[in-house]
């Protein structure tokens, strides 16, 4: 049942929301090389970690087809799949920490959370990841229950999985390993000797067993720039590196720049689990500390949860980003926590009833109450996610600006296109968000597509569009007529009139645009 109203909720979010990240590009592109052939390079060296692109693949084979709309369908499926099954292990994760009450309350919580939803409707990678992951934890946390041998390979072979899905995954077997290590400091976490140095060996070795071919074939846990950044292998992004949020002052101090850290990564957490919730996360968090009866899996927890605020104040402060996304294995967490902190504060909720002057039981609220609870957060939640009208599918605004650049596009004028997906619905060659300070200095770049923030923001690529634009009117717009929530594509054409006042800086600007910074990321 929760699985079938988890469905329906995504389903309705899904209909109203468009993508606004091109990642998922790099994994449908990814899987189109697996499946041409190119498996051995693409699962062992490619930039990504070769899971969700290997589940596009195989989910492309029965719906078939080879234009890019098919390859859209396929990476919406999988990523829909996942969430829906994401349901699974977040009930039973819940109901061994909270029990039945807190369970249900806490799959819907997280199903109908925005991020959940952004990133099925983004077709990205952490959407199978978060499968893997969440089911690991809850093994995890049977495992320092119980103490039985049986759940330590499911942790195993779930921590691989996460980690063949997203480097951070490599978390999971790491922090549980952690917890093993702290649990002889206090009596309420010791496990009996024997036992304690043979879990930790059998962890350590089946991680080298499983995980330690492919860590050395990529030759170190992850090629990707970011996680790189997070580790110290890598020196921090360009202070105009197109990642960066905003550009980095010359003058500012290490100090300051964690403490910009972590403000931004308590914004993405806060984010992620939205305003209405988070103050009960926080409550929430308090009430774990309480459980003695979990007290491993309090301290396990506890290990995640600062090792993914580390990691997410480090990756602002080395690479200028962090959005809620990236915050998940947190967000999945104090989303849980949340509703723990709900249900406890329901069932500490009495209405005194007398009769004839005589106190009887009190009356505690009953289905209905719950019901008008439960309504009452999902309004709440929904209004946070900011949705836009019904539209006749995801991608439906990409795949009409496609169709118009395939009709109006020859294969000779280059198309800028900051938003990824309309240039990969029609086929035409061009540049993508990645390009944007190379694609002016090519005579054949005719059509930039964008979003109106691309051109309106404070980021130095946005100057560098105006400049391209030079005040030219769009010469479609995909919506004609979008509400103030809605995804709209400006598409603006080089070779239309300039205007008479920009026609006179036509050479400041095409100056300024030359400046542009050498070191790109």
């Amino acid at each position: 049942m929760l699985m079938a109203v988890a469905a329906a909720l995504l389903g309705w979010i899904t209909r109203h929301s468009e993508p606004t990240f091109a990642d998922g590009l790099r994994y449908i592109h990814q899987a189109q090389r697996i499946q041409l052939g190119s498996w051995r390079g693409e699962l062992l060296h490619g930039v990504d970690h070769p899971l969700h692109p290997l589940g596009i693949a195989l989910v492309h084979q029965p719906i078939g087809g080879v234009d890019p709309a098919s390859w859209q369908r396929a990476a919406l499926v999988l990523s829909f799949t996942c969430a829906i099954l994401l349901v699974i292990p977040i009930y039973l994760l819940s109901l061994e920490l909270f029990g039945a009450k807190t369970a249900w309350l806490a799959c819907l919580l997280a199903t109908v959370n925005p991020v959940v939803a952004d990133i099925v409707v983004n077709v990205l990678s952490e959407s199978t990841f978060l499968l893997w992951w969440t089911f690991g934890l809850w093994v995890a946390v049977r495992f320092l229950r119980e103490g039985r041998f049986l759940w330590l390979p499911g942790v195993i072979g779930l921590g691989a999985l996460a980690y063949l899905t997203r480097p951070e995954g490599m978390l999971l077997p790491v922090a549980l390993a952690a917890s093993l290590l702290i649990s002889p400091l206090c009596r309420a976490t010791r496990i009996e000797w024997p036992r304690w140095w043979r879990a930790l060996a059998f962890l350590a070795g089946g991680l080298v067993v499983i995980v330690g071919p492919y860590i050395a074939i990529k030759g170190g846990v992850g090629t990707k720039p970011g996680i790189a950044r997070v580790l110290g292998l890598a020196p921090q992004a360009q202070p105009l590196a197109l990642e960066r949020g905003k550009p980095v002052s010359p003058d500012q101090s290490t100090y300051q720049t964690y403490r910009l850290a972590t403000i931004r990564m308590m914004k993405a957490l806060r984010v992620g689990v939205t305003a209405p919730l988070f103050p009960f996360a926080l409550c929430g968090l308090l009430l774990i500390a309480r459980l003695r009866a979990q007290a491993r899996a309090g301290v396990f927890l506890a290990i995640v949860l600062f090792a993914s605020a580390l990691a997410l104040t480090r990756l602002h402060a080395t690479g200028g980003y962090c959005t809620a996304r990236h915050g998940l294995i947190p967000v999945i967490l104090l989303t849980l926590a949340a509703a723990h902190s709900i249900a406890w504060l329901m069932s500490k909720i009495a209405i005194p009833v007398r009769s004839r002057g005589v106190t009887c039981e009190p009356l505690r609220p009953g289905r209905a109450a719950w019901t008008a609870l439960l309504v009452l957060l999902l309004f709440m939640i929904l209004k946070a996610n900011d949705l836009g009208p019904l539209n006749s599918g995801p991608f439906s605004v990409y795949q009409e600006t496609g169709q118009w650049l395939a009709r109006n596009a020859n294969n000779i004028d280059q198309v800028l296109d900051l938003t990824g997906w309309p240039l990969f619905f029609s086929q035409r060659p061009g540049y993508n968000f990645a390009d944007v300070y190379d694609a002016p200095a090519d005579p054949r770049t005719r059509w930039i597509v964008v979003r109106q923030p691309h051109v309106d923001g404070h980021w130095y690529y946005s100057q560098v569009l105006r400049e391209l634009i030079a005040g030219r009117e769009p010469v479609a717009l995909v919506p004609p007529h979008a509400t103030p929530k809605q995804v709209q594509i400006r598409i603006y054409d080089r070779q239309s009139p300039l205007p008479q006042m920009a026609a006179t800086t036509k050479t400041r600007a095409a100056a300024t645009v030359s400046l542009r910074p050498t070191h790109r990321q």
